[in-house]
Formats: structure tokens, sequence, C-alpha cells
């Protein structure tokens, strides 16, 4: 007869600790900052929000908390975003002009200032990852990395800084600032700079810098041409289509999903580079560069489908219908088709190698169509965005 292993005789089994258990105090005094933040900010401004805006604030505190416990960066970067952005705001005095006045808000902290610095140090950074890729300096990747940290707190205090010189030049004039090309480049780099960094944080590797500060580099590069060529760093009224809290929510995520692309044809770019053999001994394992590849892809579908379903309510609630075929719209739904397609591929057919690093290569082109060739080629609803 088989017996039972006794209480006293049956092996010790050790379960491992939970995620909540994980968690040290640097992370719940995240936490509790947001939440206090949070609080302070309804209870200071919540006379100027509807129901819609106080939700979307509410539900902000757990995402940043999961997010700032899962990149533990952004315990750091939230607060000093913040700082700084208080003390411009504190040294603007409710006064527009200081920002012309002053030395730390004219030279680095009012919005334009910040977005310059912001700009200057992607720059330096993406040479310093060429340099350190080619040179197999440590030394170069590790001044890439410092510089691209940066630019991101530089890039997250302009944006909140412009963000509340909006609202100094007028109250009906205010606005969340992810209104027109202008500000969307600017997210964009800061999303896709982001991303990359965690990744440089989850994999250990920063040799894809190099490749990824290509895509970033370009977009601010654009975004010095419109700004001299088309004077687009002004702060303008919202156009009627725009005012609309839905926008708060379907414009981030959209430039997530665009973010996200970007980088992923980006370590494809290194992809199909390390498997001709240039570079091959620079380059992460072929395995890493797929799972990065792949994991930006799955997020950057995730949020634009999001933002798709997002955008077809705010149609409704603006024009009264869905969906009306817009170029706008129709190039949302080709991307779409092309990254679902792109998935089901690899999750039914093990799509890999090569032809999905093409794939992803090509998707770029289609994505940067959508974002910004549907601006200058096409005209019809979202004409707004037109440069």
């Amino acid at each position: 007869m088989e017996l039972s292993p006794s209480p006293t005789t049956s092996p010790t089994y050790q379960r491992a600790p939970g995620y909540l258990q994980r968690l040290g105090l640097a992370d719940w005094l995240f936490a509790l900052l947001l939440c206090v933040g949070a609080g302070v900010a309804l209870a200071r401004y919540s006379s100027f929000m509807d129901i819609y805006e106080k939700v979307i604030l509410l539900a902000s505190v757990p995402t940043f908390v999961a997010l700032g416990w899962h990149f533990k960066a952004v315990r750091w970067l939230m607060p000093l975003v913040a700082l700084l952005s208080l003390w411009a705001v504190s040294l603007y005095d409710g006064n527009l002009d200081a920002a012309q006045t002053k030395f730390f808000l004219k030279y680095m902290l009012s919005s334009q200032s910040a977005i310059l610095w912001m700009s200057t140090l992607f720059a330096f950074s993406t040479v310093f990852y060429l340099v350190g890729l080619l040179s197999r300096s440590n030394f170069g990747n590790s001044v890439g990395s410092k510089l691209c940290w940066a630019a991101v707190v530089l890039g997250w205090t302009g944006m909140m800084v412009r963000w509340f010189e909006s609202y100094l030049i007028g109250p009906d004039v205010g606005h969340i600032p992810v209104s027109n090309l202008y500000e969307v480049f600017i997210l964009f780099a800061m999303i896709t700079a982001m991303f990359y960094l965690y990744y440089e944080e989850r994999y250990a590797t920063r040799q894809l810098g190099a490749f990824v500060m290509l895509v970033i580099a370009a977009a601010v590069a654009f975004l010095l041409w419109y700004t001299v060529s088309r004077d687009a760093a002004g702060i303008q009224p919202l156009v009627p289509a725009l005012q609309s809290w839905w926008m708060k929510i379907h414009v981030p995520a959209n430039f997530i999903g665009y973010g996200t692309f970007a980088l992923a044809a980006m370590v494809a770019t290194a992809y199909l580079l390390k498997t001709s053999g240039y570079l091959a001994d620079r380059l992460p394992a072929l395995e890493v560069l797929d799972d990065v590849m792949y994991k930006a892809i799955s997020v950057g579908f995730a949020f634009f489908t999001v933002a798709t379903i997002l955008g077809a309510l705010w149609a409704a609630d603006a024009w009264g219908t869905y969906w009306q075929w817009d170029p706008k719209e129709t190039w949302a739904l080709i991307v779409w088709l092309n990254y679902a397609a792109w998935l089901h591929m690899r999750l039914i057919s093990g799509l890999r190698g090569r032809v999905a690093a093409w794939w992803a290569v090509g998707g770029l082109l289609v994505t940067t169509f959508a974002f910004l060739g549907v601006n200058m080629f096409l005209s019809g609803l979202h004409s707004y965005g037109k440069l």
C-alpha cells in the first residue's frame, strides 16, 4: 500500500514571493507621491475639470504607479520633470513675457528653450551611440544613453511648461500640447526614446541605440525645419474639431503605436545587417533582436488598436458618425491591418527571420505615410494637421 508522506517527512516547498512582496520602500513611496500629487491637483483644479478629465486624472495614478514599478527609471524621471516644471511655473509668476527676461526661463526652462535642448541632446546622443557601435566603445554607448535620458527629461519638461504657457495666453487657448505637427513630433521623439531606453535596460544592451536614435534624430531634424520654416513653435488656439477631451487620450495612444512601430523597424534593420554579416560581432544576438522587434510591435499594435477605437468614438461625438473613410482614417486602417497581419503570421505561422524583419521595415514606410504623408499630400476632415 502506498502511503502519503506525513507532514513531518514531506519535502519543503518554498513559494516564490509575489509581485507586491518584491516591491521595496522606494516603490511604495513613489506610489504615495503620485497619489498625493493627484489629490492636490484634484483639490486645487477640480473646478476647471469636467467629469471626463477627473476620471483621466484618477485613472492615471494606478497606470503610472504600475509603470514606475515595472520601469524603475520612471520613479526618478517623473519627480524630476515635475520639479523642473514647477520651478518654471514659479518663475513665470503669471507673466508670459518672463520667458524673455528671466535667465533660466530664457535659456533653459521655457518650452522653446527646453525643446531646443532636447533636440541638441538627442543629436549628440545619436553621435555617441554611433561612435560606440563603430568603435566597440562602452564609453560612447554609456554617454549616448545618459544624453538620451537628459533629452527625455528636458523634452517632457518642455511639454509640461508649454501646457502651462498655453493657459497664460488665455484660458480659452489653454490645451494639452498634442494638437499639431510641432507638438506631436516632440511626443513621437519622447515616446520612441523612452521605449528604447526601457528595452536597453531590460536586455542590458546599448548597441541598438545607434539604430533607434537615427529615427529620433530624423524626427528632430524635421521638427527644427518645421519650426524655422513655418514658425510652428507658437501656441495657437485649438480648432473646433480638437476642442474635446478625447484628444487627451486618443493622440498619446496613437503615438505610442507610431513610436514603437518605428523602434521595431530600426531593430529590424539591425537584424538584417547582422544576418548579412555587417556589424555581426557588435550587435546583440538574433534572438534578442527578434524578441525586441516582436514586443515593440505587440505593444504598438495594442495601443494603436485602442487609439483607433477612441478615434471612432471621437468622430461620432464630433461629426455624428464613427467612420467616413477620410484619408487619415483609411491610412490608419491600413497601418492596423499591416501589423495585424504581421502578428497573425508570427503567432499562427511562426513568422521569423529576415522576412519578418523586412516586413517590419516596410511597415515603417506605411506608418510614416499615415503619420506625415497624409498631412502633406491628401486633404480631408483631418486637414487641420497639414504642413
